[in-house]
């Protein structure tokens, strides 16, 4: 496997090393910028062949694929001056934020490959959408837990809207736990118990055999518990709100993506 750079250790900086450590086996080398220091520290310190270096040049000169992981705010302080080699290979996790306006900033010719790395790719559990398709980056989440390249940057922000619902689930999850405990159970009863409910659920949609629909109907009896909170709360105008809400969100990341390729061109 290729050296590999990541400027910006945050969430999915770390994960992504952790990822690659996953389990042991043939590691790549790999270079943190010093953004982030405290856990770009304790990654070093778990495992070998993992550098800090003292800036991000030197991060880029020692890496054949730079994950560039910064805040699209914080890119033009992260990234100016940089000098990228055309030979390498730059994965933007970037969310929001274009090829195109990623390119002038970095005014390099090298392949640029956006990606939607999630934090489960820490245990290679997740699948991490590419755009544009390129062998090197997606062979390299297909060994984080699989890769799905997309034709385009209109599916590309499809299923980044999608990723933004990830905190909804755990707010709904913890919705769930805190009704409980106003009528009474113990907070850490109620924790494990939507805990262990909705894990079950996340081991039934690895039946790949059964469609979406199909695992709703068979976790729901006619008149049961589930109909009833299915159909007085997530009702046509919930799920016309929540459509509503992934249209709104989608129109803001192609405005984005769409003024930097305007403005670049």
């Amino acid at each position: 496997m290729k050296r590999i750079g990541i400027i910006g250790v945050g969430e999915i900086g770390r994960a992504i090393v952790e990822g690659l450590y996953h389990r042991g086996g043939d590691t790549p080398e790999v270079f943190l910028s010093p953004r982030g220091a405290r856990t770009a520290a304790e990654l070093s310190e778990r495992y070998e062949g993992l550098r800090v270096c003292p800036d991000n040049q030197t991060v880029v000169d020692h890496s054949d694929i730079v994950i560039i992981a910064v805040r699209r705010q914080d890119r033009h302080e992260a990234l100016a001056g940089l000098t990228v080699d055309d030979d390498k290979i730059v994965i933007n996790v970037m969310s929001g934020l274009g090829n195109d306006d990623l390119r002038a900033t970095l005014a390099t010719d090298a392949p640029l490959v956006r990606a939607i790395p999630l934090p489960a790719i820490r245990e290679r559990r997740s699948i991490t959408v590419t755009y544009p398709s390129h062998p090197v980056v997606d062979s390299l989440f297909e060994h984080l837990g699989g890769v799905l390249p997309v034709a385009d940057e209109k599916a590309f922000n499809v299923f980044s809207a999608v990723t933004g619902t990830l905190t909804t689930h755990y707010s709904y999850l913890a919705t769930l736990t805190s009704w409980a405990v106003g009528h009474g159970i113990a907070s850490n009863d109620a924790d494990r118990y939507v805990r262990s409910l909705f894990q079950e659920v996340g081991r039934a949609l690895s039946d790949q055999t059964r469609t979406l629909q199909q695992l709703a109907a068979d976790h729901e009896t006619p008149k049961g518990n589930n109909e009833r909170i299915r159909t007085t709360w997530f009702t046509a105008a919930n799920s016309e709100a929540l459509t509503q809400a992934l249209d709104d969100l989608l129109a803001g990341l192609e405005g984005t993506t769409g003024r930097s390729s305007l403005t670049n061109r």
